[in-house]
């Protein structure tokens, strides 16, 4: 649409483009967007005081989510919320994000309860979709943690952490960390080839999104 109503520059960086720009299509971000949307119906705007209310309330669960001293029931709770209450409002998730929450996310990627991993990785999912988090989430080392989660987790664990490979890979950067990642690749066509639908869903997203970088 922007090139069809006569503009030559890049609506992003507003530098000139050739007379005949060879264009891509970008699935993944395409597939991410009606992902979220799917998921995420618009509400209407939320009085001033309610969001005043949800950025009290997301204190109150990182705390217990940092605590060493919280239970793994009080950490799944906490977690649970923190997805609802990130999945629609940016500002709290830049908030989220700064408190430190992610290396306690992190480390509850790498516990035994399957049902504690997967709220963990939906956090983080949530927490990617801010382009000013990715490369930090990448420096934080979640991409460890997602490669073992495609290799051993859960089948919605692995269909999670190939949707969060996706997410990161829209900064091109993190394309060639993920792809220089032992195993990253590899794991995604291993479950290309034998996950569920779900699952090769997302991990064929995720590779045509790494593979806009010519190295992978």
């Amino acid at each position: 649409q922007w090139i069809d109503s006569g503009n030559r520059t890049c609506p992003i960086t507003k530098l000139p483009l050739s007379e005949n720009p060879s264009l891509i299509p970008n699935h993944a971000l395409r597939s991410l967007i009606s992902n979220f949307a799917h998921v995420s119906p618009k509400e209407p705007s939320r009085p001033r005081t309610q969001q005043e209310h949800s950025h009290s309330q997301s204190q109150a669960l990182i705390s217990t989510l940092i605590s060493r001293s919280s239970s793994n029931a009080s950490k799944l709770e906490s977690l649970s919320r923190l997805v609802r209450l990130t999945k629609r409002d940016s500002s709290i998730r830049r908030k989220v994000t700064e408190s430190g929450v992610v290396r306690a996310a992190l480390d509850c990627v790498d516990s035994c309860n399957q049902v504690l991993q997967e709220k963990s990785l939906s956090l983080l999912l949530n927490l990617s979709l801010e382009d000013d988090n990715k490369v930090g989430l990448v420096a934080d080392g979640v991409i460890r943690r997602i490669v073992a989660v495609l290799r051993v987790g859960s089948p919605d664990c692995k269909a999670i952490a190939a949707t969060l490979l996706t997410s990161l890979a829209v900064v091109e950067v993190n394309k060639a960390t993920i792809g220089s990642y032992p195993d990253a690749i590899s794991a995604l066509v291993y479950l290309l080839r034998v996950g569920n639908d779900r699952e090769r869903k997302e991990s064929a997203t995720a590779l045509y999104a790494l593979c806009s970088f010519m190295d992978n």
